[in-house]
């Protein structure tokens, strides 16, 4: 674990290679899982917001658990997720044949909507723990991102990288070039070349 600023990061990251395969995968992130996609507080009235902007992408299913229960909902005290259909889908996934896409990110990369998608998805694999006034960056590994990985090692894309631009989302670009710089570093202790 090593800290930038009041970051920490686990050391999993670091040598970490990742970058995400769909053709493998089928997008599982948004359909597998205990609950929708973790939101930062501010993110619920951005999804309101959004919604009259991706409507049209989304699936008469999905609309049904909109139309009942919202876009989000509350898990724990204080904590939110993007509600689900059948506690299964994210209600903003979108399918492209057998792949599951977000709709958020869809409308964003078409010019629609300037939020691209929650964070928490931006940046997964990697999850953020708040403790107050620290967070804390871990690297969740699950079997579904295998072939993240062996892309990565393929082509050589470190984790840090994969997620560089959600990174700069997250915590600004001075941020992200001292981790960069700081994970070279570590790395070049370690003997271990950066990608």
């Amino acid at each position: 674990m090593f800290a930038i600023d009041d970051i920490l990061i686990s050391d999993d990251l670091l040598e970490a290679p990742f970058s995400c395969n769909l053709g493998a995968c089928l997008g599982g992130c948004c359909v597998q899982g205990e609950a929708g996609a973790p939101l930062e507080p501010e993110e619920r009235e951005i999804l309101d917001k959004a919604l009259p902007r991706v409507l049209k992408y989304l699936t008469p299913d999905a609309l049904d658990v909109i139309e009942r229960d919202g876009v989000w909902e509350e898990v724990a005290p204080d904590e939110f997720s993007t509600t689900c259909v059948d506690n299964r889908d994210c209600v903003f996934v979108t399918y492209e044949g057998p792949i599951a896409k977000c709709a958020l990110q869809k409308a964003h990369l078409l010019g629609r909507l300037d939020f691209p998608k929650p964070i928490s998805c931006h940046l997964f694999p990697v999850r953020i723990q708040n403790y107050g006034d620290v967070d804390v960056l871990n690297y969740e590994q699950i079997p579904l991102c295998d072939p993240a990985r062996k892309q990565g090692r393929r082509h050589h894309v470190p984790l840090m990288k994969y997620l560089r631009e959600p990174l700069i989302r997250k915590y600004g670009e001075a941020w992200y070039q001292k981790f960069e710089k700081t994970c070279e570093e570590r790395l070049a202790a370690l003997g271990v070349a950066s990608q």
